[in-house]
């Protein structure tokens, strides 16, 4: 039986734990070449870039192959705050990792992702992006920009085949998530305010964007997919 990603060359910021890694992990077992660029190396057979979004270093991926089929940027940050307890700094930090980091990996592989004539970007927002939520201010703009980037390079890059589109979690069971389920009584209450009653695994994450990567979507770009339990249309 033939695997949909057989040899095809794919690029994961952001694949130590949590989403990243569940996608890491999908992928080598549907045969892709996965390339890892992280502050830490997963536990899995890739090749592993150092590299960190607060201090990006395009050059970092010089040593890339000359094409490459996809491109997911995972790295991402939870700071919740009361807006009049935000600083600037927050919002910059914030949009660094969550945005400009996006910015700075797709300047460095654009041309390596056009030669594959189909290539598959994903990038990760929030539900908080496009639902009003207390104290998530700082992320919802982070977020926010990260989509309209999906779309406008969506349009930019439609003639290179080139796809491009944004999942957007709710609360999801990973390390970054870590102090809003660290007791069974936040875990509990989380799982209720989602209208099918839980809260994400990495894994129902990690398929969504695997299969945008995936040939089966090779009609679909500048969408943005909610995988959040119904929490962003439902009451």
């Amino acid at each position: 039986m033939s695997k949909r990603f057989e040899q095809k060359n794919i690029l994961i910021i952001g694949a130590s734990t949590g989403i990243g890694h569940a996608i890491a992990t999908h992928l080598l077992a549907e045969g892709a070449i996965v390339f890892v660029a992280g502050r830490s190396k997963p536990d899995l057979d890739v090749t592993f870039v150092p590299w960190d979004a607060t201090q990006p270093d395009s050059a970092a991926f010089d040593s890339l192959p000359a094409v490459l089929d996809g491109l997911v940027y995972c790295p991402g940050t939870i700071n919740l705050k009361p807006f009049n307890r935000l600083s600037v700094k927050d919002f910059s930090d914030d949009f660094q990792i969550n945005t400009l980091g996006a910015v700075f990996v797709l300047q460095a592989v654009i041309n390596r992702l056009k030669k594959a004539q189909g290539a598959g970007v994903v990038f990760f927002s929030s539900v908080a992006a496009s639902t009003g939520l207390s104290f998530h201010a700082s992320v919802s703009v982070s977020k926010s920009a990260l989509e309209g980037l999906s779309v406008a390079l969506s349009a930019e890059y439609a003639d290179s085949g080139i796809r491009f589109n944004v999942v957007a979690p709710s609360l999801t069971d990973t390390p970054l998530a870590g102090k809003l389920l660290a007791s069974d009584d936040k875990r509990e209450a989380s799982a209720k305010r989602h209208p099918l009653g839980r809260i994400g695994d990495p894994q129902d994450i990690a398929s969504a964007a695997v299969f945008l990567l995936s040939n089966e979507a090779s009609w679909i770009t500048g969408q943005v997919l909610g995988v959040d339990g119904g929490l962003g249309k439902l009451k």
